[in-house]
């Protein structure tokens, strides 16, 4: 599942496992993650503790072991929904790996042998398209983009999570806001700087979406100084508030 960052492809994830009634498992994937991170965690202090003092039986090794967020998902008593969250932040090593794992979905353990997993899970991984994933993960996927909503549905949304809103404000938001994300930024705003903003202008008592207001209240829908500059550089190419 691919798109810009805050159009739901991680909610589509908690979804699809409120749908199937299935439980999930959430793998974040950082640019320190490394690809036994998801396996699992040999605590090989602890069992050295146990062999000094003697105080208990270090001969089976499994308690010792604790399964990562992929571990668990292929030991799972039944299938369970996989969310791999942002994959395209780990190196290609990581993704090498990942391929090996989905391609056969089972783990090799040194202590353990090779683990195949109980019940396939539904696996989900999410890109914000940091770096372009290899031809071979791809071919091994169902392939969604999910795009910022449509001007009706951004509304309904909006009208739905802040119901004080008025209508006209509602329009005059999301059309502004619609506008902002056709300039060249850094990053754009998404849904849930939308409601942000909507909230903050009922927190100010604002009726009318001037643009003395979009220029004082950018901050809370842009994360950088740059982007701010650039709107305000363009408010006249902002039609929300005319």
């Amino acid at each position: 599942v691919k798109g810009e960052p805050g159009t739901g492809k991680t909610l589509l994830a908690h979804n699809i496992a409120l749908g199937l009634n299935k439980k999930l498992i959430v793998w974040n994937v950082k640019s320190t993650t490394k690809a036994r991170d998801g396996l699992y965690v040999y605590d090989t202090v602890q069992r050295l503790n146990d062999a000094r003092f003697g105080d208990r039986d270090i001969s089976d090794i499994s308690q010792y072991i604790k399964m990562g967020k992929l571990g668990e998902a292929f030991a799972a008593s039944e299938q369970v929904v996989l969310l791999i969250d942002e994959v395209d932040k780990a190196d290609p090593e990581f993704e090498a790996f990942l391929l090996e794992i989905l391609s056969d979905f089972q783990i090799s353990i040194p202590e353990l042998g090779t683990k195949q997993a109980i019940h396939r899970p539904f696996v989900v991984l999410t890109s914000n398209n940091f770096r372009d994933m290899s031809d071979a993960l791809k071919r091994r996927c169902i392939h969604l983009y999910i795009d910022y909503p449509e001007r009706s549905l951004e509304l309904r949304i909006v009208e739905l999570k802040i119901p004080a809103i008025g209508e006209h404000l509602a329009e005059q938001l999301v059309e502004s806001i619609r506008q902002i994300r056709g300039l060249d930024l850094k990053k754009k705003p998404c849904i849930s700087e939308t409601l942000d903003w909507a909230q903050s202008l009922i927190a100010l008592q604002v009726e009318d979406l001037s643009p003395e207001v979009v220029a004082d209240t950018l901050n809370v829908i842009l994360k950088y100084r740059s982007d701010v500059e650039t709107v305000k550089d363009n408010l006249s190419a902002i039609r929300g508030h005319a």
